[in-house]
Formats: C-alpha cells, structure tokens, sequence
C-alpha cells in the first residue's frame, strides 16, 4: 500500500558494471517497493546482472550506460530526461558516484520533486563546486547507510554542507531468505569451515588469508578457508596458494549466487576488508547464526559486538586475528553461543520491511 502522498512513480538509477552489495540494495529495494503498489523502474547498463535480474523478476527497465565522464555527453541528459518525462517519474534514488551527476542534473530538469542520494560507500566525498552545489541545492535527500557512512560522506565539507544527512541502515528481506532451498556446499567435513564473500579486490583483503591460513597451518588448527567472489586479485590468489603449498587449507569458489547455502555451510565467517560502508554480508552470515571475526575499521563496530556475536581485532593484525579464529574453530558452544545472539541481532535491527518504511517516512517528508 503507498504511504508516501505524491510518490507514486520511482527510478532506481545504477549503471554500475558488476553485481555487489550496492547492486543488491537497488534489487531489493525495487522488488518491496513494488510490492507495496509503487511503480519501479531500475534504470541500468543492460549488459550488467541488475539489469538482467530486474527483467527476470518483472520489473521495469531502462537501458543506460554511464561511465565517470559521461556527465560531459549531452545526449545522455536527453536520453534520461525523456525517460524521466514519459515514465512520469517523480523519485529517483542514485548511490555510485559516476552515476550523480547525470542523474541528478538530469532529475533537477525534469522537474522530479525527490531526488534521492543513498550513499552506500564509506570514503570521502571531493568537497569540490559542483558536489557543493548539488549537495546543497539539487538533491533533496541525502542518505547513508551507517554511521560511518555519513561520517566520511561529509568529512571534506564542513559547515559547507547545508542539508542533514540522515542514516537509514541496509536492510535484509528475512522472510524471503529463510524459505530459500538450502543446498549444502560438500566442503571438508572434517575441518571446521572459515568462509569469506566479496569481491576479490585489495579492499575486501582476500589476501590477508594467505598469511593467516599459514599462522593456522603451523598451529595445527582443523581448519579450511573457503571464499566466494571473482575479481582482481583471483590470479594473484591462486599464485599465492600455489606458492605457499595452501591448496587444501584455500579454495577460492568463483562467482557463488546462493549466497544463503554457502553461509549455512560454513562455520565460521571472516571479514578482511579494509573498509566497508555497511557490512552486508556481515549480516547475512549473521542470519545464518555464524560468527564473524573481522577488523575493527570503519562500520564493522557497527554490527559486529566484541563477545557478544564476534570478534573485532586491531586492522592488519593477523595473529591477533588467527587467534581469534583459532579459538572459534576450538569451541562449538562459542560458536553457537555468538551465532545465536548475532541471529538476533540482525533481525532487531535490520529487517527490510521495517527499512523501507524508514525510507517512505523520509520521502515523505
């Protein structure tokens, strides 16, 4: 049912060419929208996965493709100002970078009463003229998906940035993840699982288990590191495994899209990165009753509680991390005990349902 007064029609706008987190949120949060009797279109580059998902799942696309100077070509400004126009679009919500400055110039033309900035990534904003002026004068609302978030989107202003930032956590649909089919990855029975997921980049730190799988290694820890993902670092990966005679303590598993059989098939999940604007997989490994050990950097103290459903450990402190690990793969009650409450906690906190209200409330406003 639409709550929102005059919002009726939503573009969720995101030409960005790999599936990731901030991909998923745009998924998803199309589909509940829907649900809820709005019309939705996702606008995308049509060779990417959220344009193919989005076509598959009956919602409404259009094609486009931006890249970081596309904002210098006019006819992609026409492009989208007729889509706007002719789809009577009157929201749109944008998240990457690259896709800001058509968009929003772009909305701002044609007239769209919201124009919605949900900020995903925990960097640093360029405090430069033009993201002054649309920060301050274009986009009418601008969103952060955690503390740490808004706290790195505003950093360079200062007291240049006139508008608040709001917080609206990510959200995960609990009821479409638990009546997911279960398929159970036929990893070592014998060896407690480590899973990792992500992108295999220098931010998400895949590399760091290399050195970590050989402090376990010389302890004579039971153990086995599995990581979903495809990316940069695969080549380099695999060298070092090969180097380092880690062939069975580390698979890497390539692209995985059941993401919910993988996390009921691990024992444990470590996260790497160097930063993240909201750990999502955090959460669904935490929905999955697992406990996470990761570093304590950026928005990870945010959903990981030292003790409580994890462990968080000083950035790049691999043996403090091991231990960690090392503990974990010891102590099945540990590992219950911290699975259980971090179940709970992601569902007090971050249900879908309840994040999309927190979205009507705001664009209501």
């Amino acid at each position: 049912m639409i709550k929102s007064g005059s919002m009726k029609n939503i573009c969720f706008l995101n030409t960005t060419s790999f599936w990731g987190g901030g991909e998923k949120i745009h998924f998803d949060y199309a589909s509940k929208f829907k649900e809820r009797g709005y019309t939705v279109f996702i606008a995308a580059d049509k060779r990417n996965e959220l344009y193919s998902r989005a076509n598959k799942a009956n919602i409404d696309t259009f094609a486009l493709r931006l890249k970081n100077l596309s904002f210098l070509n006019p006819f992609k400004y026409i492009r989208l100002y007729r889509f706007f126009k002719k789809s009577k679009i009157d929201t749109v919500i944008i998240s990457t970078s690259h896709d800001t400055k058509v968009g929003v110039l772009t909305a701002k033309l044609a007239g769209l009463k919201r124009i919605v900035l949900y900020r995903a990534l925990a960097a640093p904003v360029k405090a430069s003229k033009i993201n002054q002026y649309l920060y301050n004068n274009v986009i009418t609302h601008l969103i952060a998906n955690s503390l740490e978030t808004k706290r790195t989107m505003s950093m360079n202003f200062g007291n240049r940035l006139k508008r608040n930032i709001q917080i609206i956590y990510q959200g995960l649909d609990f009821e479409e993840m638990s009546n997911r089919k279960i398929n159970r990855h036929s990893f070592d029975s014998e060896k407690i699982i480590i899973g990792n997921a992500g992108r295999l980049t220098i931010q998400k730190g895949q590399h760091h288990f290399i050195e970590i799988a050989k402090i376990l290694k010389k302890k004579s820890v039971n153990f086995k590191i599995v990581i979903a993902g495809t990316g940069e670092l695969e080549e380099q990966l695999l060298k070092e495994i090969k180097i380092n005679e880690l062939q069975n303590e580390v698979e890497l598993l390539g692209f995985v899209e059941d993401m919910s059989s993988f996390m009921e098939s691990i024992d444990i999940f470590a996260l790497t990165s160097e930063w993240e604007g909201f750990g999502y997989v955090i959460a669904e490994a935490m929905f999955a009753r697992k406990p996470v050990v990761a570093f304590n950097i950026t928005s990870n103290p945010e959903l990981v509680k030292t003790g409580f459903n994890g462990y968080l450990v000083p950035f790049e402190d691999l043996e403090l991390f091991s231990e960690k690990l090392a503990e974990l793969t010891k102590n099945k009650e540990i590992r219950e005990t911290l699975g259980s409450q971090g179940c709970k906690f992601v569902q007090e906190n971050f249900s879908l349902d309840n994040i999309i209200d927190q979205f009507e409330e705001q664009l209501a406003s």
